[in-house]
This record gives structure tokens, sequence and C-alpha cells, in this order.
């Protein structure tokens, strides 16, 4: 199915708007899975997915936030999933994509998922027997709904990738912020969860730290100009990302950061031959082990990683801003 929106789109606006869709083909299935319902970067990330003709998007999971919420947005799985459903129906696909609720509390240990929708779905696309595309699942957001999965069904650590925004620095690689948290913002949704992934499973994972992700910086002044008059999609995405702004108290600057994104970047924007999100750079480490103040503890007998520490901005950036002026319909 890849691209999803001419499901909807009629004969005229999709020649009009998807010049490249009889060039490109579906490569990859994702699950998204993220916390719609605080930081909006998650929103920018969904649809930029959504737009990309070689992902296949299979569902869309519903993260929970920290238990006070961000910013006076609720902290709950059910308002991120209604944050979700606001995007699709902004891009007329509300009919076109599955929305999952995801866990509502932490784990409580290593040994015991929290059963959800989201983890369920998760088992049942990696489980099945009739996809040949590879399954990538993408996280903006805690770790539990991909560990509570992997506990249910170890077996799908062989059937999919997990590509993670979350993660201190690695020392020698990058230095944390000034005044950055501990645990890094994203691992201390659900610590425990993030202990599951990295210290007891064999998930195949690319992990985007913050020191990389916080390289996706796109100037408000840029947004204004090139998303909030791209029709109902760009006026959905502007209008959440204002919203926060406010509440903030302007606090924010004039940079910010759209930090899951990459997830868009090494999923749909691999090069040509040989597929690979080539235009990045990484490194490949052991998994170090996680401790109970989030911090890394070297493990050289941890399973092989991929640790991003540079991204190619431009082009995601630049592809994000050419597609939703494709898709902007409303002319």
């Amino acid at each position: 199915m890849g691209f999803i929106a001419p499901l909807q789109l009629n004969a005229a606006e999709l020649e009009k708007n998807m010049p490249y869709y009889d060039t490109i083909t579906t490569r990859t299935r994702v699950i998204i899975d993220n916390d719609f319902g605080g930081d909006p970067d998650g929103l920018f990330q969904l649809a930029h997915h959504l737009l990309s003709p070689t992902t296949e998007v299979r569902g869309i999971i519903g993260s929970k936030h920290y238990e006070n919420g961000f910013y006076g947005y609720p902290g709950t799985a059910a308002h991120a999933c209604a944050m979700a459903t606001d995007l699709l129906t902004a891009m007329q696909l509300e009919t076109q994509v599955a929305v999952y609720e995801g866990a509502n509390s932490s784990l409580k240990d290593d040994k015991t998922p929290v059963v959800s929708a989201g983890a369920e779905f998760i088992v049942q696309e990696a489980m099945r027997d009739d996809a040949k595309l590879p399954l990538y699942v993408v996280c903006g957001a805690g770790l539990t709904n991909i560990a509570s999965a992997w506990l249910m069904e170890p077996k799908i650590a062989g059937r999919i990738r997990l590509v993670w925004i979350g993660g201190p620095e690695y020392e020698g690689l990058a230095f944390p912020p000034p005044g950055g948290m501990t645990p890094e913002y994203n691992l201390g949704i659900d610590l425990k969860a993030g202990q599951v992934v990295f210290n007891h499973s064999d998930i195949p994972l690319w992990q985007i730290p913050r020191d990389a992700y916080r390289q996706a910086l796109a100037s408000y002044s840029e947004l204004l100009c090139r998303v909030k008059d791209k029709g109902a999609l760009g006026k959905f995405l502007m209008e959440r990302l204002d919203d926060l702004m406010q509440r903030a108290n302007r606090s924010l600057g004039e940079a910010y950061v759209l930090g899951d994104s990459p997830l868009v970047l090494l999923t749909a924007l691999q090069s040509s031959w040989e597929p690979d999100p080539s235009s990045s750079r990484y490194v490949i480490m052991p998994a170090p082990r996680i401790d109970d103040a989030g911090l890394y503890d070297a493990n050289p007998d941890g399973r092989k990683i991929r640790i991003y520490t540079e991204l190619d901005v431009r082009l995601m950036f630049e592809d994000f801003y050419a597609k939703i002026a494709l898709f902007n319909v409303d002319e």
C-alpha cells in the first residue's frame, strides 16, 4: 500500500500532488509508537511518515507520557491516540490507518509486560508469515510497549528492527547539554522498559541518543514560511506547536527541536542502491546496560547496536517541506 493518502484523493489531486507515485514503491513496513499528546514533534514525524511513499504505516500506537503530563496536556495514552486521530482527520486518513492505545502504566519489573492493544499489535504484526517487507518499530517516547511486546513474545526480536529516539550521550562521543536531565527524557518515561530492551532483550536496535536528536533544529520562522500555509495539515501542525509555545510562556526560543523526525530519515529516506541511511553517521558498539540511575554501564558482551552521532537534517527537513507542499490540496 505504501503512501496511504491517495486512497482518499481523487485522480486529479493525485496527479497534481503526488507526481512520484508512479516511480516509487514501498520498501518497508513501519509501526509508529509515540507520545503524540506531549511534545508536538511526534505529530510532525507522524505526518512525515504518512507522506512517505516507501513506508507502509501498518499501525500507530499512542504512548503514555509522564504522569503529570506535558505543559498541562494529559499524560495518558488515550490523549496521545486522540491527537494522532486528529492529525489523521486533518489528512483525511482517519479510515485508513488504525490507532492503538498503548500502556497507561510503566513496567513494574523486568519480567512482567503491561499488556495493551499497542503491545499486542506489535506482536501480531511482527509474527506475520505473509509479509515480505522488513518491519521497523519506530519509537519517539518511552519503551513500555516494545518492551512489553518482547516480554509477551521474545521471538519478535528476529522479525523487527527498533529505531528509538532516546537515551543519554555516550562518553567519548558527546557531552550532555547544560542542565541535561538524568535519566534522559524519553528513557525516564519508563526506565524499567529501557532496561528490558537494553539489558535483557536481543532486539536489533538503532539508537538516536540525546546529542543526535537535538541536532534536528528547525527555526520557527522557517516553519511559519514553509508549513503554516500548507493546507489543513500545515495549519494543524502549527496550531499544535503554537499552543505549546504559548503554554511555555514564549520561553522556548526561535529554534525548535523536531527531535522525532529522525525516525523518518532513517527508515524512509534510505539510499537508492544497497538501502541504508547512508548520509547519516553512526558507530557500532555493544549495547550497554542501563543502571537504575538511567546511565550506561559498559557491557562488552552486549549485542551490537547502531548509535547515531550525526544526522542529515538537510535531507530530512527539505523532504518534509516538499512533501507537505505536494500534499496541500486545499487550493
